[in-house]
């Protein structure tokens, strides 16, 4: 059975990439609103691109640089969103260190992750 609460399933409805993007972020930052754990990001983010990559796919109107770059741009926003309430408050001070570091990892991760999912998304 889905899970009907999930930042997925919220988008389902929607036709057009930018109202299933509207859904999710919706959906995910209410989720993280009584904090996240790293594991729970990490889902949260294969939703994402998932949702993204399957989206998009169908999509001829746009090249496949053009395809990422709005995968990726998402990713950002997500992280920008939801990653602060994975951090313990012991630690917050030096999240805010390392927090464009982290972040501009994730978004390598997340490019990487692309190209890996959309054969398993496209079978």
């Amino acid at each position: 059975m889905a899970d009907t609460n999930s930042p997925a399933a919220a988008a389902a409805p929607f036709d057009t990439i930018t109202d299933q993007l509207a859904a999710f972020m919706a959906k995910a930052t209410a989720t993280a609103a009584d904090g996240l754990t790293w594991t729970e990001f990490g889902e949260l983010l294969l939703s994402l691109l998932r949702l993204v990559i399957t989206t998009l796919d169908s999509v001829k109107t746009l090249s496949g640089a053009e395809k990422k770059a709005i995968a990726l741009g998402a990713v950002e926003r997500l992280f920008d969103a939801v990653a602060d309430k994975a951090v313990p408050a012991p630690v917050y001070a030096l999240w805010l260190i390392v927090r464009p570091a982290v972040r501009s990892l994730v978004v390598a991760i997340a490019s990487g992750a692309i190209e890996k999912l959309l054969p398993l998304v496209r079978a």
